[in-house]
């Protein structure tokens, strides 16, 4: 597939998927873990608002959107995402596909 897209064509893909979904992610209230200079485009470390818990939400999102999104590790488990925009996830529609389970399952 990256063959017939092109490889510039791919990474453009990633970028712009990370910064729609960095855009709604932060409209939502969620806050990027690693400044923007320094992320990589195929993962997004989130820091969880206020009042958002974690595994039930990812749960939700897993059994019911089929959504899977790991959590924090160490002393970040439990306060942070990872979401990860890889290959052919990485597409617009993907993206637009979280943000509106998230605004279906968070609280306003």
């Amino acid at each position: 597939r990256v063959t017939e897209e092109g490889l510039e064509a791919v990474w453009k893909r990633h970028r712009d998927c990370q910064a729609k979904m960095v855009a709604g992610l932060e409209e939502m209230g969620f806050e990027m873990f690693v400044d923007e200079a320094y992320r990589l485009p195929e993962l997004a470390t989130v820091l969880l608002p206020e009042g958002v818990e974690d595994a039930p939400n990812r749960k939700k999102l897993l059994e019911d959107y089929n959504i899977e999104i790991s959590a924090g590790l160490g002393q970040y488990a439990g306060k942070m995402w990872r979401i990860g925009l890889m290959g052919e996830t990485a597409r617009l529609e993907n993206v637009d596909r979280l943000l509106t389970s998230l605004k279906e399952i968070l609280p306003a």
